[in-house]
């Protein structure tokens, strides 16, 4: 048996999806800017990947535009908005707990002249509201707030922050953690960024939608596909791959998050029955509808107190069991977590912490044998005296 529990870092591909792939790697794989035939095969596989997508995002077709993944997308929506806004005035706003796509392109934009306000968690890293209205004022131009924390689940006030901000600036949410988990219909945030690779689809393709009325600049130039926002050959293969996967994940969707609950639900059960100190970082209680300060079901992230949470991995990889000790993007950065330590953890709460994502593929079957393989690594590091 192998359990993999890292889906917040990538799934598995759909085997359909896969197979969508291959005809346009073999057969239907000219250009979608050509005339011929194979062009405009290769033109309706965009059509009606576009229509998946914007299907599963709430808005319109002529609303969607691929890109390389979330970090591409995300860029382009901070630059993009910043750069079309320039001129109304010279305030961003997001949280201490974005990913890094978002953190490190604000950065670049302080450095530009930008002014950046990051607004705070609390200990299970919900957003502070009230901070957030502290903060904006008229020269606010752009609001970038994630959907869900992809370290904690936690679901951010996303709905209550776009209805805030009518009319005074642009929202951006990075929706990559809640897509093909939660519903994204009522989520009306003015520009929102989605990944293909979290949702069984292929590496490399993302999406941003721009609703009517915010309008962002581009980042690149060439030769005008995507209207000219993101120009560039179209990586069709991946794009059809995307489009059938959200066309799955979006089908019986409140059913297929009801299994991540599920399995969510027994490990952490199972946890705090048999295994003493620990701290559970994300909001226990987990919601299928998205409401705000709850968890999403698709993540839970413990700290094992008196333990390295890099050698508890280790141990469970042994046993094929694999986790995270929080996000991929960042694993090879040195220091502890920007997310845990916003959230006030200290040292060594952050050096025990794991991150157990999950898919609709996790039993609960599957969390017995995670706890019973847990519950022994946790006791031999903790026997052996092995925390330094």
């Amino acid at each position: 048996m192998f359990v993999y529990l890292d889906n917040s870092s990538t799934t598995r591909q759909y085997d359909a999806v896969t197979e969508k792939m291959l005809r346009f790697m073999r057969e239907d794989f000219g250009n979608p800017s050509s005339l011929h035939n194979m062009g405009m095969a290769a033109e309706n596989a965009l059509k009606s990947a576009r229509k998946n997508v914007a299907k599963a995002l709430g808005c319109g077709e002529e609303e969607v535009f691929f890109t390389s993944g979330g970090t591409e997308a995300d860029n382009l929506a901070l630059f993009g908005a910043a750069s079309a806004r320039k001129r109304r005035g010279n305030k961003i706003i997001t949280s201490a707990v974005e990913h890094p796509a978002v953190l490190e392109s604000c950065k670049r934009l302080e450095q530009m002249g930008f002014a950046v306000a990051r607004v705070g968690v609390d200990e299970k890293c919900r957003f502070d509201i009230k901070e957030f209205y502290e903060n904006i004022d008229e020269d606010t131009i752009l609001v970038s707030v994630m959907h869900v924390n992809n370290e904690t689940g936690t679901i951010m006030p996303v709905e209550e922050i776009q209805r805030s901000i009518k009319g005074r600036a642009v929202f951006h949410t990075d929706a990559v953690q809640s897509f093909g988990k939660l519903p994204l219909d009522t989520v009306k945030a003015g520009i929102a960024t989605v990944s293909a690779h979290k949702i069984h689809g292929p590496k490399g393709c993302g999406a941003i939608a721009v609703r009517k009325g915010a309008s962002i600049e581009p980042c690149a130039f060439g030769g005008g596909q995507e209207k000219n926002l993101r120009p560039g050959t179209e990586n069709v293969a991946a794009i059809a791959g995307f489009g059938m996967a959200a066309d799955i994940a979006y089908t019986n969707l409140s059913g297929r998050a009801e299994k991540m609950r599920r399995a969510r639900q027994h490990l952490l059960d199972g946890i705090k029955a048999e295994i003493n100190d620990v701290r559970i970082n994300s909001v226990e209680e987990a919601s299928l509808a998205g409401e705000a300060g709850f968890c999403s079901p698709s993540v839970l992230n413990v700290s094992f107190l008196g333990t390295r949470g890099e050698v508890i991995l280790h141990g469970l990889e042994r046993e094929k069991i694999y986790v995270s000790t929080g996000a991929a993007c960042s694993s090879n950065k040195k220091g502890g977590s920007r997310t845990l330590a916003a959230m006030g953890l200290t040292d060594r709460e952050m050096q025990g912490a794991l991150r157990f994502s999950f898919s609709e593929f996790n039993t609960v079957d599957e969390m017995d044998y995670v706890l019973l393989k847990l519950k022994s690594e946790v006791d031999r590091f903790r026997k052996l005296g092995s925390f330094r």
